[in-house]
Parts: C-alpha cells; sequence; structure tokens
C-alpha cells in the first residue's frame, strides 16, 4: 500500500510538472528586461506597462469580458432548463438519447465545432462578430452547465417535491423554493466553468470572429504568430492568473457554502 501511494504520489506530479512548467516558464520570461526567453538579464515590469498601455489591447479585453459573463449568464439558464428536462424525461431510453444529445459538443473536436458554426452563420446571414462568438460561446457552454447541474438534480430526493405539493405549493414555487435552492452549487460550478471556458476558448472562436472584433485567445495568437515577444507573455500570464482567480473564487465559495449547510444541518439536529 504504502509503495502504491508513493508511485501515485510521484505520478501525479510528474503530471503537474508537465502540465505547469511551460506556464511557470513562460510567466518568469514576461519579467525579463532583455526582450528573449534565452537569457534573463534583468528584471523588470515593462512588457506588463505594454500590454496596460494598448489601448486596442484593452478594447479587446473588455470585449472577451463581456462575452464570457453574456455567454457565461445565458447558457447557466439555458443550462439549467436543460438539465431539468433531461431529469423529468420519464423513460429511460429517452433520458439517455437527450444526454447523449447534450454530451456531442463536449466530445467533438473543437475544429468541427467552429467550422459548423461558421457555415450556419453564413447560411443565416448573420455576420461574423460579437453575436456571432456570443453565440457559439453559449451554445458550447450550456453542455457544460447541464453536467454540472444534472449530477445535484439526481441527488435530491423525489419526496422534497412532493412534500412541496402537499403543503399546497404551485409548480414555480417548487422550483424557486425547493430545486433552485438545493442545486445551487451545481448552478455555480456550472456558471464558473462555463466563464473559463469562455475566457480560453481559442479553435471555436477562431472560425466566427471577425469585422474587427476580437477576443483575448485570437489577439494572442495572431501576435505569437508576428515573432516572440515578451508583451504577449505578459499577457499571457494575466489571463492565467484572472483564470485561477476565478478557479479559486469558485472554491472558496463552494466551500464556503458548505459549512453552511452543515452548521445548519447541526442546528437542525
Amino acid at each position: 500500500m504504502v509503495k502504491k501511494r508513493i508511485g501515485s504520489t510521484l505520478f501525479l506530479l510528474c503530471v503537474f510538472v508537465v502540465l505547469y512548467l511551460p506556464i511557470f516558464y513562460l510567466m518568469f520570461y514576461s519579467f525579463n528586461k532583455a526582450g528573449n526567453m534565452t537569457h534573463f538579464t534583468g528584471f523588470t515590469f515593462d512588457w506588463y506597462k505594454e500590454v496596460f498601455s494598448d489601448k486596442r489591447l484593452i478594447a479587446i479585453v473588455v470585449d472577451t469580458v463581456i462575452v464570457a459573463l453574456l455567454s457565461s449568464l445565458l447558457s447557466t439558464v439555458l443550462g439549467v432548463f436543460g438539465a431539468l428536462a433531461i431529469y423529468l424525461t420519464k423513460g429511460r431510453h429517452y433520458k439517455n438519447m437527450l444526454l447523449s444529445l447534450n454530451n456531442i459538443l463536449m466530445v467533438s473536436p473543437d475544429v468541427i465545432i467552429g467550422a459548423s458554426f461558421l457555415i450556419l452563420f453564413t447560411l443565416l446571414g448573420i455576420k461574423l462578430g460579437f453575436i456571432s462568438v456570443l453565440l457559439a460561446h453559449i451554445a458550447f457552454s450550456v453542455p457544460i452547465v447541464v453536467l454540472m447541474v444534472l449530477p445535484k438534480l439526481q441527488e435530491m430526493s423525489p419526496t422534497l417535491i412532493d412534500a412541496a405539493r402537499d403543503l399546497g405549493a404551485k409548480r414555480l414555487d417548487v422550483l424557486l423554493k425547493v430545486v433552485i435552492p438545493f442545486i445551487t452549487p451545481g448552478i455555480f460550478a456550472g456558471f464558473f466553468m462555463a466563464l473559463t471556458y469562455s475566457l480560453d476558448d481559442f479553435a471555436v472562436t477562431f472560425f466566427v470572429t471577425g469585422n474587427g472584433f476580437s477576443t483575448l485567445s485570437v489577439e494572442i495568437y495572431s501576435r505569437a504568430r508576428q515573432g516572440i515577444s515578451m508583451s504577449v507573455n505578459a499577457l499571457s500570464t494575466l489571463i492565467f492568473l484572472i483564470t485561477l482567480a476565478i478557479v479559486l473564487v469558485y472554491y472558496f465559495s463552494t466551500r464556503g457554502m458548505g459549512k453552511v449547510k452543515q452548521l445548519s444541518g447541526g442546528e437542525d439536529a
């Protein structure tokens, strides 16, 4: 047992090194005064100052945040109703079919999804830009929210709904006062997952952006193609830190909610 634990710990450590070492390497050289990734000659914040002084880049950051927030909010609403529809479906075969259809966007390659949206928007006459990016982000975020909310619904005891109905609660009251409070952790999880996916997405966004509209991921790609610049490193570092902050906020918020539930359960007992 001890050897197995040591082996699993070493394997997990190797995985984390492979995943995070390139990121930390990039972050380290974002402070390099020399402006390259070969020799570190001194510590500087000049590349970060260059990022914040770029008005076009600031506008792209604002657009990216707006798209991420709007798509996350709308996909969370749609995802909650989608999870409820799957949960309330009676037949097992129909429920499995709906769940499989929901998972198609999760398992399909991003290139195929992006190309499909490009063809769809072209056929519908939707101009590529803010609206096309927003619709695409909502579409691939909804399945994520469904997968976050559905397990919480399955954990909920049907007797809660039956008890509420026996006490005279209407369907809307059951939804707002019984179901939604119970699945709130799943809703928060879905929202934050959709937010991080939207902020980080490149492949789908690359296909559906246009008319002068761009997001951070697409902008970083276009700048990186022009040559290695430490401003790209600085921008990538900021995106990583923002994403990390979102994950930490979600972690501590769900942890706090769990402690509140434990305390309330102890008081009730």
